[in-house]
């Protein structure tokens, strides 16, 4: 098991191996189809005939999304970090642009099903649905600062307790999801710049006039 994962973790982050056969990298799961059809089905990816033009577009939602999470959530959270100590509330500004940039992913990926090509409107959705598990994780680390605080405020709970209480529960949760979306998003960019899908996502908003590309597998070598 410890195989597959650091398996799956470094052959999927390698472009070199995905430009070479996408497919390479969950070929530990695939010993044991019994056992992981469904993260077959979510990491599985198909390639399409799409221009150029409809590419660029594809990588739009993408982008907003790493904005969000690289220069929101890690490089704006730092430089914040260091001003928390004389002007706390300024900490608020991260939460503020984070439920916005997720706000209009969420309300453009629900217009693009009426105005985006196929294509476009597909990646628009693989990102929303990120996007609402981000935005989860959110609302609940909100929802644990709301109750450090009236545990505080109201029951006499310890300022140390109450803290240790919102970092493991509400803020490390946070973090590991970011890094998380960090690998994965960007490795939709890269599948959206080889007009690329998951399954998943087409079986949803199946396109009966979508031109499929066949991947083009490498010989196998088998040693003598």
């Amino acid at each position: 098991m410890m195989y597959s994962v650091l398996s799956v973790c470094y052959l999927g982050w390698n472009p070199e191996t995905r430009a070479r056969w996408p497919g390479y990298w969950l070929k530990p799961l695939r010993c044991r189809p019994a056992c992981f059809p469904l993260l077959q089905t979510l990491f599985h990816i198909m390639r399409f005939d799409v221009s150029n033009d409809e590419i660029k577009r594809a990588n739009v939602p993408h982008e907003i999304f790493l904005t969000n999470l690289i220069g929101n959530h890690i490089l704006i959270t730092v430089g914040a970090g260091g001003l928390a100590g004389s002007f706390p509330w300024v900490m608020a500004i991260i939460p503020a642009i984070s439920f916005g940039l997720l706000g209009y992913i969420l309300w453009r990926a629900n217009r693009s099903k009426a105005s985006d090509p196929w294509y476009v409107m597909c990646h628009w959705q693989v990102c929303a649905r990120r996007s609402r598990i981000f935005l989860f994780m959110l609302l609940l680390l909100l929802v644990f600062l709301v109750l450090g605080w009236a545990a505080h405020t109201y029951g006499g709970m310890m300022k140390e307790a109450v803290i240790a209480l919102v970092v493991g529960t509400g803020i490390l949760p946070v973090m590991v999801t970011v890094l998380v979306l960090v690998i994965v998003e960007s490795d939709a960019l890269y599948h959206a710049n080889q007009a690329k899908l998951p399954v998943w996502v087409v079986e949803r908003f199946p396109n009966p006039e979508a031109r499929m590309i066949p991947e083009e597998r490498p010989a196998q070598h088998h040693e003598t």
